[in-house]
C-alpha cells in the first residue's frame, strides 16, 4: 500500500490549477470593467439620440440571459463536481497493494472544494457572457410574429423557423456543452481520486458510485441528443443535395424516417447507459451505440447518396418536378417577386421628334454625367481646400424653380487623413465639420464642357429656389470617431481666401460633460490629454459615433443597412442623410439563398440622419413584413410608420439600387414559373455586361425620369435591362417605382421574342465599330489626353427604347473630365455630337447640316446664313488662336479639335454667295 499524502495540503499540481484560475479571474475581472466604461458611456449616447428604451431593452434582456445561461450552468456544473467530490471514495478497492496508482499523487478532499467553486464561478461566467450574446434570439422566441406562411412539409408557419428555431438550436448547443463540460470534469475528478484505478496487465476498475454518475451523464447528453435531432429534422428544409435549395426528393423519401428513426435510437442508447447503474454489463450501450452509429453514418450519409446518384440524378426532372415548383413558389415570395408587375413593351422603331415633345421632361432629365467622372470634377473644382473631400455623388429629384428636376448631389465633407497637422487639438477640438455640398442637373454643362450648378462655393451660393441654411456637417459618412464641441477653441468653420471663419456649434447634438464624465471618457478613448486639457469645460460636449451608418447600426444593430446613403436638402435647408434598411434571414423554407446575404430580405426600414445634431428618425416603409413587426413588438415606440415622415422628405425617398439588383438577380432565374421550363433554363436571363475601366462588369441600376408606359406622369424610376443568357440582344426592363402613390411596385416590361431589340453591348460594338467615332476616340487618346466613355443608358420613351451615352475628355496630368460628346443611339442610326439635343436632331431629324457638308462627329454651328462673313471670320480667328495656345500647352486632342472648327467655318465661309 502507497504512503497517502496529507488530504489537506495542496500538492503542486493543485497550485498550479488554483494559479491559472485566478489568472483567468482577473482577465475576465479586467474585461468587465472595461465593458462597463464602454457601456456606461454607451448609455449617455442613448439618451442623447433619445432611444434609452433600446438600451434597456437589450441591456435588461443580455442580463436575463446571462443570469439564464450563467446560472443554470453553475447549478449542473457545480452540482455534478461537489457531487464527484463526495461520491469519489477509496473504500472501494479491497487488494490495493497490486493497484497501479495513477496518478501518483493524492488530493484530498476539502483541498478540491476551493478549487472547484473556483471553477464552477469562472466557467459560469464565460456561459452567462457567451449566452448574453444571444439575446436577440431569445427576444424573438417571445415576441414572434407568423408570416401566415406555411412550409410544405411540416405545415408549420414560417415563423416558427425564423423566429423560434434559432434559440432552440442555441439552447441545444449550450446544454451539449454544458453536460459534456460537466461530464469531461467530473470523469477528471473521479480519475484524480483514484475512482479509476488499473490492476496490470488488463484489469481496468472503476468505483460504483463514478460508474453510476458518469452514466447518468452520457445518459442525458443522448437524451439532448435526441432533441437535436429533432431540430435536424426540422433543418431538412434548407437542405441543398438536388438542382435547388430545399429538401428534395431524397431528402423527403429517405430523411425524413431515418431521422425520426435516429432520435429513438438516440433515446434509446440514453437508456441503455442507464442500466450501467443497476449492472456492470457493458454489451447493451455498446450495441446501441453501434446501432445509434450505423444510423448516422449510414442512414444520413451512405443511404441518401445512393438514392441521389443512382435513382434521382437519371429520372431528376421527373422526380423532382413537384420540388422545384416549391422552390419557385417560395423564392418569389422571399425576395418580393411574386408582386411584380408583368407587362408587354412591344419596342418599336417608330418613335418621332413629336413623341420626343410629348416627353420633353424625360429628356430633359436624361443623365449625362456619371458618377465617377462627376465626382473627379466636383473635387477639382469644390473642394476648395485639401482637407475637404467628396465621398460620392447622389441621385435625387427635387422641384427646380417649379419643374420637376433630376439633379446629382455630393456632400463636402472634412477628411482627417488630410488636415495641415494632424495632432489631438486639430482632430477633435479645432475641426470638428464638413461645409455645404454641391447640387447640379445631370445633363446640362458649360461651353467648357464642365458640369452646371445650381448650388456651389463656401459658403454655399445657390441660383435657384434651393437653399442651404444649415451647411455644418458634424456626421457623415467619413467623420472621425470622436470631437468636442462648445470647448474653449472657436471651430474652424470655413476659409475665405487666406484667413478662416470660426464658430461655435449651437445644436442640440453630443453628450453633455461634467468631470466625472470627462475621466469616463478619457478611459473610453484611451486619451491622456483628454483629461488633461484645459479647453473642455463642462459646457462642452463629446460627439461619438458620428459615421451615420455606424450612429444607426448602434441604435438597430439587428436592421442591415445599405451601403449607398444619400443627403437630402430639406425645405427648411437643412442636410438630412437618408438610410435604407433591410431586413433578412436565412431561415426562409425552400428559398434560394443570395451570397453573403441569405434567402429573405425587405426594404422595411428608412432612417434619416441630421448632419447638424445627429437627430436619428426611423421609419417603417414595408409593414407586412413580418421580421420588422416582431422588432417593433420587441422595441415599442422605436420606429414610426412612414405616414409620419414629413412631406417634403416623403418625396425623396427612393427605390435603394443595392435591393434591386438582388431582386433583378434572382428574377432572372425566378421570372419562370413552370418548373419543366426552370429545369432546363429555357428562359434564362442575365443582367448585361459592359467593358469599362474596371474590366467587363455588370451594369448597376440607374435613375431617371421618365413617363412609364400607359401612365399618365413622369416620375423618378429606377431601371436596369435584361438580356437572355449568353446573348446580348435585350429581353426585358424592370422598372421601380420611388414616387406616391406607387412606391415600392416593381414592373417587368418583356419585349416580344420574335423581335430583335439591341442589347447594351452590341450598341457598345456598334460604336466602337463607326469609322468617325473611331478616328474621334483615336485623335483624343493621344498622348496628354484620355477619354473616357460613360455608362450607356436605355432610356424608354413612348414603346420605343433610346441609348444615351457621354464621352468625356480628361488630361492625364489634373484629371478634370469634361463632356465632350454625347451619342444617341435609335434603332439602326447613330450620332454623336456636343449635346444631347443635337444628338437627338441628328437621329429624328430638325434643321442640321446636312452630312455631306460636315463629318458626322462634327458639332452643330449655326447656320452660315444666319451669320455675316465678319462674325464667321472672327469665329475662325478665335479657333486659330486657342489652337495656338493648345498647342503650346502640349494638349494635342484639344488642338485637332480646334483645327477641326476651323475647317468647318472656312468651309462655310466659303460657300457664303
Amino acid at each position: 500500500m502507497s504512503p497517502r499524502g496529507n488530504p489537506g495540503t495542496p500538492l503542486p499540481p493543485l497550485r498550479s490549477a488554483m494559479g491559472i484560475l485566478l489568472f483567468f479571474a482577473a482577465i475576465a475581472l479586467l474585461s468587465l470593467f472595461w465593458r462597463g466604461v464602454e457601456m456606461l458611456t454607451d448609455w449617455w449616447w442613448f439618451q442623447e439620440v433619445g432611444y434609452e428604451k433600446v438600451f434597456l431593452t437589450t441591456f435588461l434582456t443580455q442580463l436575463k440571459v446571462a443570469a439564464l445561461f450563467g446560472l443554470v450552468f453553475f447549478v449542473v456544473f457545480y452540482g455534478n463536481l461537489f457531487l464527484a467530490n463526495r461520491l469519489s471514495s477509496r473504500g472501494y478497492w479491497v487488494d490495493q497493494d497490486q493497484l497501479l496508482q495513477i496518478p501518483p499523487w493524492e488530493l484530498g478532499r476539502q483541498s478540491l472544494s476551493r478549487l472547484i467553486l473556483l471553477a464552477s464561478v469562472l466557467f459560469s461566467l464565460f456561459a452567462a457572457l457567451r449566452g448574453s450574446a444571444h439575446w436577440e434570439d431569445f427576444l424573438q422566441f417571445f415576441n414572434a410574429t407568423p408570416f401566415q406562411i406555411s412550409d410544405p412539409l411540416f405545415s408549420r408557419d414560417i415563423g416558427f423557423y425564423v423566429f423560434q428555431i434559432p434559440f432552440l438550436k442555441t439552447l441545444y448547443r449550450w446544454a451539449m456543452t454544458l453536460l459534456a463540460v460537466s461530464a469531461v470534469a467530473s470523469g477528471l475528478l473521479y480519475f484524480l481520486r483514484r475512482s479509476f484505478q488499473f490492476i496490470p496487465p488488463k484489469d481496468l476498475k472503476v468505483a460504483p458510485a463514478a460508474r453510476a454518475h458518469l452514466a447518468v451523464l452520457i445518459a442525458f447528453l443522448f437524451f439532448v441528443g435526441a432533441g437535436g435531432a429533432w431540430l435536424e429534422l426540422n433543418e431538412i428544409l434548407f437542405a441543398k443535395r438536388g438542382v435547388v435549395f430545399g429538401p428534395g426528393y431524397t431528402e423527403v423519401t429517405t430523411q425524413l424516417w431515418v431521422l425520426k428513426v435516429l432520435i429513438v435510437v438516440t433515446g434509446l442508447c440514453g437508456l441503455s447507459f442507464l442500466l450501467l447503474i443497476f449492472r456492470r454489463d457493458w454489451r447493451i450501450p455498446a450495441g446501441a451505440f453501434v446501432a445509434f452509429l450505423i444510423v448516422s453514418v449510414v442512414g444520413t450519409g451512405i443511404y441518401p447518396s445512393l438514392i441521389q446518384r443512382f435513382q434521382v440524378i437519371p429520372n431528376e426532372i421527373v422526380l423532382e418536378k413537384p420540388f422545384l415548383e416549391r422552390n419557385i413558389k417560395y423564392t418569389r415570395i422571399a425576395y418580393g417577386l411574386k408582386d411584380v408587375e408583368d407587362r408587354e413593351f412591344p419596342a418599336e422603331e417608330n418613335l418621332t421628334q413629336a413623341d420626343l415633345r410629348r416627353n420633353d421632361l424625360t429628356i430633359k432629365n436624361i443623365r449625362l454625367w456619371d458618377h465617377a467622372p462627376l465626382l473627379t470634377t466636383y473635387s477639382q473644382l469644390q473642394e476648395i481646400r485639401t482637407y475637404y473631400k467628396f465621398v460620392d455623388v447622389d441621385n435625387d429629384r427635387y422641384i427646380v424653380n417649379g419643374e420637376f428636376r433630376q439633379v446629382m448631389l455630393s456632400p463636402r465633407e472634412l477628411s482627417y487623413p488630410a488636415l495641415p497637422s494632424r495632432t489631438w487639438v486639430n482632430e477633435h477640438l479645432n475641426y470638428t465639420h464638413g461645409y455645404g455640398a454641391v447640387l447640379g442637373p445631370v445633363n446640362r454643362i458649360t461651353k467648357e464642357g464642365l458640369p452646371e450648378f445650381f448650388i456651389k462655393d463656401i459658403p454655399p451660393a445657390s441660383t435657384v429656389d434651393i437653399k442651404i441654411t444649415r451647411p455644418e456637417i458634424y456626421f457623415g459618412e467619413i467623420s472621425n470617431d470622436y470631437t468636442f464641441v462648445r470647448t474653449k477653441r472657436p471651430e474652424f468653420d470655413y476659409p475665405v481666401g487666406e484667413k478662416n471663419v470660426y464658430s461655435q456649434y449651437e445644436g442640440k447634438g453630443g453628450v453633455p460633460l461634467s468631470f466625472l464624465r470627462k475621466v469616463v471618457y478619457a478611459l473610453r478613448f484611451g486619451s491622456l490629454t483628454l483629461l488633461l486639457s484645459d479647453d473642455i469645460t463642462p459646457g462642452s460636449r463629446v460627439m461619438y459615433y458620428r459615421k451615420i451608418s455606424e450612429r444607426v447600426s448602434r441604435i438597430v444593430p439587428f436592421i442591415r443597412l445599405d451601403s449607398d446613403p444619400y443627403l437630402v436638402i430639406s425645405k427648411e435647408g437643412r442636410l438630412l442623410w437618408f438610410l435604407d434598411g433591410y431586413t433578412t434571414t436565412d431561415r426562409f423554407p425552400y428559398s434560394e439563398p443570395f451570397r453573403n446575404m441569405g434567402n429573405y430580405i425587405r426594404n422595411s426600414v428608412k432612417a434619416i440622419v441630421d448632419a447638424y445634431d445627429g437627430t436619428v428618425e426611423l421609419y417603417i416603409s414595408d409593414p407586412t413584413d413580418p421580421i420588422i413587426q416582431t422588432f417593433a413588438k420587441i422595441f415599442p415606440g422605436t420606429f414610426k410608420d412612414l405616414k409620419q415622415m414629413p412631406a417634403d422628405l416623403l418625396s425623396h425617398i427612393r427605390y435603394p439600387p443595392g435591393f434591386l439588383s438582388i431582386q433583378a438577380k434572382m428574377y432572372a432565374t425566378y421570372h419562370m414559373e413552370d418548373a419543366q421550363v426552370f429545369y432546363n433554363k429555357e428562359d434564362l436571363w442575365s443582367i448585361p455586361r459592359r467593358s469599362g475601366t474596371g474590366g467587363d462588369r455588370e451594369m448597376e441600376p440607374y435613375y431617371t425620369i421618365m413617363k412609364l408606359p400607359d401612365e399618365k406622369k413622369e416620375e423618378f424610376v429606377l431601371l436596369l435591362p435584361f438580356t437572355p443568357s449568353k446573348k446580348d440582344n435585350m429581353s426585358a426592363w424592370l422598372a421601380a417605382r420611388c414616387d406616391a402613390p406607387h412606391y415600392g411596385k416593381v414592373v417587368v416590361y418583356r419585349f416580344p421574342k420574335q423581335k430583335l431589340v439591341y442589347g447594351p453591348r452590341q450598341i457598345d460594338a456598334r460604336i466602337d465599330q463607326e469609322a468617325e467615332i473611331s478616328k474621334q476616340l483615336s485623335l483624343w487618346n493621344q498622348r496628354g489626353s484620355q477619354a473616357i466613355r460613360g455608362n450607356l443608358l436605355a432610356i424608354p420613351i413612348e414603346k420605343s427604347i433610346l441609348y444615351v451615352q457621354p464621352l468625356y475628355l480628361a488630361a492625364e496630368k489634373g484629371q478634370l473630365p469634361e463632356l465632350k460628346r454625347v451619342i444617341v443611339a435609335f434603332g439602326n442610326s447613330l450620332a454623336m455630337e456636343e449635346t444631347l439635343e443635337l444628338s437627338l436632331q441628328r437621329v429624328f431629324g430638325g434643321e442640321l447640316i446636312k452630312e455631306k457638308e460636315a463629318p458626322k462627329t462634327a458639332a452643330l454651328q449655326v447656320p452660315a446664313r444666319g451669320k455675316t462673313e465678319q462674325q464667321m471670320a472672327a469665329e475662325a480667328l478665335a479657333h486659330y488662336r486657342k489652337a495656338q495656345e493648345l498647342l503650346r500647352q502640349g494638349n494635342w486632342a484639344g488642338y485637332g479639335e480646334e483645327l477641326r472648327k476651323l475647317e468647318d467655318v472656312l468651309r462655310n465661309l466659303e460657300k457664303k454667295p
